[in-house]
């Protein structure tokens, strides 16, 4: 249950992230606010996981979640460069949060 949890706190940090652009230096409330939410609900549930996760792994996890769903959001909805090494190294990440999950051991 704490790895999807953990899923959870990084699909969050998703909408955080994509929230802070949407809302152009914070200028636009309902945007800001969705920032707001997301990112307490992102640190919420990385608390939660953390819990029974051990510390290091779970961070490393969320961050890569961020930052892999950010770079797919940045590719799809805002025509951010997909070229062969942006993706390669996107895969990579990939490859090193499933060994953190598959690996690390937990609790």
């Amino acid at each position: 249950m704490s790895w999807i949890i953990l899923i959870i706190a990084g699909l969050f940090e998703v909408g955080f992230t994509t929230c802070l652009k949407l809302s152009n230096n914070f200028t636009n409330f309902k945007w800001s606010l969705a920032f707001a939410v997301c990112i307490s609900l992102s640190f919420y549930f990385l608390n939660k996981a953390t819990q029974t996760l051990p510390m290091g792994t779970a961070y490393a996890v969320w961050t890569g979640i961020g930052a892999v769903g950010t770079v797919i959001v940045g590719i799809l909805y805002f025509q951010e460069p997909a070229n062969f090494w942006r993706i390669f190294f996107i895969a990579t990440l990939i490859g090193s949060i499933l060994g953190l999950k598959f690996f690390a051991g937990s609790h």
